[in-house]
Formats: structure tokens, C-alpha cells, sequence
């Protein structure tokens, strides 16, 4: 039981590692780490997004997001402001560079799929069966 090979965790932290070095070169283009990368497809869905559930959809701290939403802001890609609702709550919106970095954006996600270079049904199979997996553990 104790032999790495058979062990998932370290599948899934070898194909995550992977996955962060593929990545690395396609983000570099637009200055932009991959935790950056997901909030700001996270912004481009939804425009604007309070910290709290930015951090919720993302599974990401306060610890961990605060400093990357600092430098998304520094980098001119996001505002940082108050809930007019209530200023106890930080929203996260898009800037007009932060929406046009999107136009750059747009063909990672095929770069990536290239690169992995497995038929759409296997990796539709295995981001499900990932998904599956984390419902399960955040229980």
C-alpha cells in the first residue's frame, strides 16, 4: 500500500506540477502566475465578484488571496473597492486593461489542450472525475 507508484495523491500532485510548468510559458506572455490567471477567468465571467466568494470559488484564503489581489490591482488589471450595499464587503471588478487582457487570453485554453494531447473525452472524463473527487474530500 505504501508504494508511490500506486498512490493517487501523488498522481494528481506530479499532474498538477505538470500542469503548473505547461502553463508557466503561455502566462508569462501576459505577465500573469496561474493563481492570477484564475481570478482574472473568474473576473471575466462575472465582471465583478466579492472577496468572499472569489475565495470560495477558487478555495483560496484570505491569507493567499489579499496579496495576489494586491498585485492584480498594482498591475492595473483590477479595482479594489467597498460594497455600496455594505462597506464591510470588498468587491473585485475588472479595469478596462484587466477586460482587454482577455482578448490575449483566449487561446490558452486550446494551447493547453495541444499540448496535452489527449482525445476531449479523456479529459472531460478526468476533469469530472477530479471534480467528483473534490466534492468528496471538501465534505
Amino acid at each position: 500500500m505504501l508504494s508511490l507508484d500506486k498512490q493517487l495523491c501523488f498522481s494528481l500532485y506530479s499532474a498538477s506540477n505538470a500542469m503548473g510548468r505547461a502553463y508557466r510559458p503561455l502566462l508569462e506572455q501576459l505577465d500573469l502566475t496561474y493563481l492570477q490567471y484564475i481570478v482574472m477567468m473568474l473576473l471575466w465571467e462575472h465582471d465583478s465578484v466579492s472577496v468572499k466568494s472569489l475565495g470560495q470559488r477558487l478555495h483560496l484564503d484570505s491569507g493567499t488571496l489579499t496579496p495576489l489581489l494586491k498585485r492584480l490591482e498594482n498591475k492595473g488589471l483590477v479595482k479594489r473597492s467597498r460594497s455600496q450595499q455594505d462597506e464591510r464587503v470588498r468587491v473585485i471588478q475588472l479595469s478596462e486593461q484587466g477586460a482587454a487582457l482577455r482578448q490575449q487570453a483566449e487561446a490558452i485554453p486550446q494551447q493547453m489542450l495541444c499540448q496535452a494531447d489527449m482525445p476531449i473525452e479523456e479529459l472531460v472524463a478526468l476533469k469530472q472525475g477530479c471534480d467528483r473527487l473534490l466534492a468528496k474530500l471538501m465534505k
